[in-house]
């Protein structure tokens, strides 16, 4: 192991050695998505290399008689272009695994472990954010212990525009849940003032999660489990997998809190990607307006204020993210772009309006493309589409002057700014 002379991320031109056994039926030169510093510098006793890049001697390594193999890049990834085929001959020619598993199979599965672990009478909290992962696995939940699971809202301001009454409408409504919306928005805004370190604000939206949810428990009476929607890239990216580096905190991640006073923890999520809990809402038979729901931080528009975050600056993120999901809907996009949303990027500019100067924020849009949010390509949106976001932005939106366009994938970035 060495660290390489230069790091690679993003698309990389790799070339297959071999096109047979793990890399059979791959083409001679493959894009693949790399993010790396350190590699293989010399193969193990065995072992024999099997793709290159320019800069990494050994993309991939084999050894066939013990069927084990090893890859710098990630194949798993929808950017790797022929990482299918790879995945493929590993588990279907290699593994021999039947492929018969589909997402009703696991949610069966997963239905019958809640069941198994709740046993008949007991009960389970669920921290309700509203977003995709929190909303799958209410529905799951549900399934398995019916009237037993109580939703809990925490509304800490940082939603974006129209979402508060909109979860409180579904989950009052359309499912026949014991729902409790938790109106906190003030005591979050004083505890962020202030602030300015992104992950000293995540610790404290957590914290307050916590505090919020333990004085909402107590009302409530006793309740055995304490549930919530974390996703296997939230697991990653807080350091919680082999060898992790801490990317940024998840406040849902890290175990049970043992300030919240619950005795177990349910995470039926836990090791599912974004796009495979999209298909388990749907196996649910949840509505496609909620299983389709952009992404959202558990942070809320906290994470896309940079700085210290105020009401009058989540304020600005609320009205022109609204704007640019507007009119990404309105270009029929809003199913092909993956997740496009408005950054708060703390820099002021000097700009003319109305022939006087100003010096107002800077926005930035953000869209990527990406099927497991591990890894995403910035978008590319229409020119005409960006332009008519840009003018509605700074024409309808109070103190913003700017509107500059996020270029970058992930890796080297993360999608989210903090």
């Amino acid at each position: 192991m060495e660290k390489a002379k230069e790091r690679e991320y993003g698309r990389v031109n790799v070339r297959m050695k071999e096109q047979t056994g793990l890399l059979e039926g791959m083409r001679p030169s493959s894009s693949c998505w790399m993010s790396h510093t350190w590699q293989v510098s010399e193969c193990p006793p065995g072992f024999h290399p099997i793709a290159q890049t320019d800069n990494c001697p050994i993309a991939a390594m084999a050894n066939e008689g013990k069927h084990i193999y090893g890859v710098q890049f990630h194949p798993e990834v929808t950017h790797t272009e022929e990482g299918k085929t790879l995945l493929h001959n590993f588990l279907y020619d290699i593994c021999h695994c039947t492929g018969d598993w589909s997402m009703s199979a696991y949610a069966e599965t997963a239905i019958r472990q809640i069941r198994e672990e709740v046993g008949e009478s007991g009960t389970v909290l669920l921290a309700l954010s509203g977003g995709v992962d929190s909303s799958v696995a209410a529905a799951l939940i549900y399934r398995a212990i019916g009237n037993r699971l109580t939703c809990v809202f925490v509304d800490h301001g940082l939603l974006r525009k129209g979402e508060s009454d909109q979860v409180c409408h579904v989950f009052s409504h359309l499912f026949p849940v014991r729902f409790v919306r938790a109106d906190a928005a003030g005591k979050f805004f004083a505890d962020l003032k202030g602030v300015t370190d992104p992950e000293e604000k995540r610790h404290i939206i957590g914290r307050d999660f916590i505090e919020v949810f333990r004085e909402e428990a107590s009302k409530l009476g006793k309740l055995d489990y304490f549930a919530q929607g974390t996703i296997y890239p939230d697991v990653i990216e807080s350091g919680q997998g082999t060898s992790a580096a801490v990317i940024k905190s998840h406040h849902n991640v890290g175990g049970l809190p043992k300030e919240l006073g619950f005795t177990e923890l349910i995470e039926p999520l836990r090791m599912l990607f974004k796009d495979e809990v999209r298909a388990l809402g749907e196996a649910l038979g949840l509505p496609l307006e909620l299983v389709w729901r952009q992404p959202f931080p558990g942070p809320g528009l906290a994470s896309r204020v940079i700085g210290e975050v105020t009401p009058e600056k989540v304020q600005i993120v609320r009205d022109s993210d609204a704007i640019f999901r507007e009119e990404i809907a309105k270009a029929g996009l809003d199913r092909q772009v993956n997740q496009y949303f408005i950054v708060l990027t703390g820099v002021h500019s000097v700009g003319v309006m109305g022939d006087e100067r100003i010096y107002d924020y800077t926005v930035a849009l953000r869209a990527v493309t990406t099927d497991d949010f591990m890894t995403a390509d910035w978008a590319r949106l229409p020119y005409n589409l960006i332009a008519t976001v840009s003018s509605r932005i700074v024409n309808e939106v109070a103190h913003a002057n700017r509107v500059v366009l996020d270029v970058t994938s992930k890796p080297p970035s993360s999608i989210e700014w903090e």
